[in-house]
């Protein structure tokens, strides 16, 4: 998910895998031919080793365990639910811009939340939010019917498009606004909620079959949990999973959003990391952790600080922070943080520790990534900073730190943004 030179180096070998994929599949059919073999060129899919290679060293490790899930990640083409130009990137871990101000979710994100809703052969689900259609497609397989309802019509009718181009036959589709539910079809199984409103809308609620469960991202706009809930006595009983970032929801809910984000004053959540994190499991404020630890030794600064430990080579351990930050407004920042590093290894000269800010617009459109100097070796605690200017279409920010696939350990205390209008 993170674009530092690792991830653009990811690309770009990527884009190059897949070009000589598709030039062997015009070699396919004299080899099938001289072979002796029945199974024509068409039916060789170029994603298949990039898809495989997503479930086994990312979903898997990272606790996607429900065979049944790990199946379906394995077989949806995430890659028809992209644009063309970024199908290079349909199996790398990180969310895509889809048009409309929308994304499709990572393919972790996906995985968890389908695992998290415990899909059963007999139910019938609510999505709210069908975006791209992938979410849909990955739950097609697994329950009876999926009925998803998406507020942007272009997206709402091009995913209908393409689910119905791939035969979801079980998956139906309505343009609307996902906070008054599907109540024609109701009650649900599961609901599934892939956009962020404040607070769980009442409908969904009242929707949901008397024991049923419901996967949602609740909270402010940069500052999300991802719920599990299970309807008891006509109620909902709300257990913590994770912090996540997902889009707002709209319509309704946006409307009713007391919480506004101040993209003029953009600040770091938990960078001192003394808010408690013994128990979320998960340090409050950020988000997608992989590999990142809450230590007290000695901390530089307060009491507490995190470190990020990896031992494969290639392997990202990280964690990331949403940030609101309006570009035509704040020309520049600073970026300062104490770190630490101890045999820290680059796996090639683009893997190395650091903290970056990545720039997206309001398309979410990556608009390019800035980082503090890249570290490698064994560093005792230092102070690192860097000015730069904020590209003018900015409409928000993705804060991230940890090593971006080299080994070794690297520390980090006391993130801060400092920006200027100037």
């Amino acid at each position: 998910m993170v674009r530092s030179t690792h991830l653009i180096f990811c690309e770009t070998l990527m884009a190059v895998l897949l070009r000589r994929m598709a030039g062997f599949r015009f070699l396919l059919p004299g080899i099938v031919l001289l072979a002796g073999l029945t199974r024509s060129a068409a039916a060789v899919d170029p994603y298949e080793i990039a898809r495989n290679k997503l479930v086994d060293e990312i979903l898997i490790t990272g606790g996607i365990s429900d065979p049944r899930v790990i199946r379906t990640m394995r077989t949806t083409p995430r890659h028809e639910f992209v644009a063309r130009e970024l199908r290079p990137k349909a199996y790398m871990d990180m969310s895509l811009p889809i048009g409309d101000k929308q994304t499709i979710s990572s393919p972790f994100i996906v995985a968890y939340m389908t695992q998290s809703l415990d899909p059963q052969p007999s139910d019938k689900v609510l999505e709210i939010g069908t975006g791209s259609g992938f979410q849909a497609a990955v739950l097609s397989p697994l329950v009876k019917e999926v009925y998803t309802i998406e507020i942007v019509e272009p997206l709402g009718k091009s995913a209908e498009a393409v689910l119905g181009r791939l035969k979801y036959e079980n998956v139906h589709v309505k343009i609307g606004d996902g906070f008054q539910g599907w109540p024609e079809h109701a009650p649900f199984d599961k609901i599934v909620v892939t956009c962020s409103p404040e607070n769980v809308p009442q409908p969904l609620v009242d929707q949901l079959a008397e024991g049923g469960l419901m996967v949602i991202p609740v909270g402010e706009r940069y500052q999300q949990t991802m719920y599990l809930m299970r309807k008891k006595d006509g109620k909902l009983d709300m257990a913590a999973l994770r912090p996540t970032l997902f889009v707002p929801m709209t319509g309704r809910a946006e409307e009713n959003r007391r919480v506004k984000p101040d993209p003029l004053r953009p600040k770091v959540v938990n960078g001192d990391f003394e808010e408690d994190a013994t128990d979320l499991k998960y340090i409050p404020g950020w988000f997608y952790e992989r590999l990142a630890f809450w230590e007290s030794n000695a901390a530089p600064q307060g009491k507490h600080y995190v470190a990020f430990r990896n031992d494969v080579a290639g392997r990202s351990s990280h964690m990331l922070q949403g940030i609101p930050l309006d570009g035509s407004r704040v020309k520049s920042m600073e970026i300062s943080a104490r770190v630490k590093a101890t045999n820290v290894t680059r796996g090639n000269p683009d893997e190395f520790a650091t903290v970056a800010i990545s720039f997206f617009d309001e398309n979410r459109k990556d608009l390019g990534t800035q980082w503090l100097d890249p570290i490698s070796g064994t560093l005792s605690w230092r102070n690192q900073s860097k000015k730069f200017r904020v590209p003018l279409g900015t409409r928000e920010a993705i804060l991230r730190v940890g090593l971006f696939g080299a080994t070794g350990e690297f520390c980090c205390d006391d993130i801060r943004i400092n920006a200027s209008d100037k």
